[in-house]
């Protein structure tokens, strides 16, 4: 069995940053694809972010230029920057991986709330 666990949301001012965190445990030999998504109240979940193994990086327009994904492949683990937040970004952030076209896994989610 595969968990994700994500960690580093909060609570922040709007142009302020913030660091997600998901790490991967269970019985994985590697992950293709790590992703982020968000979904704020009312709305249908997005893509924020993805990466693949052979670097490959995809981000949403509403992010481009503020948000940074990457992975750690020794540890399993992902990660999400996030610069110049605006109240538009307040979401769960949900981590995903994927190890092949067939079998991907959800973390539990994160709140992000961006807020003056």
């Amino acid at each position: 069995q595969v968990q994700l666990v994500e960690s580093g949301g909060g609570l922040v001012q709007p142009g302020g940053s913030l660091r997600l965190s998901c790490a991967a445990s269970g019985s994985i030999l590697s992950i293709f694809r790590w992703g982020w998504y968000r979904q704020a109240p009312g709305k249908q979940r997005e893509l924020v972010a993805t990466t693949t193994s052979g670097g490959t990086t995809n981000y949403a327009d509403s992010v481009k230029g503020r948000f940074t994904i990457s992975r750690d492949n020794a540890k399993n683990t992902v990660s999400l920057q996030m610069n110049n937040l605006k109240p538009e970004d307040t979401a769960v952030y949900y981590c995903t991986a994927a190890v092949d076209s067939l079998r991907s896994w959800w973390g539990q989610g994160t709140q992000v709330t961006v807020t003056s």
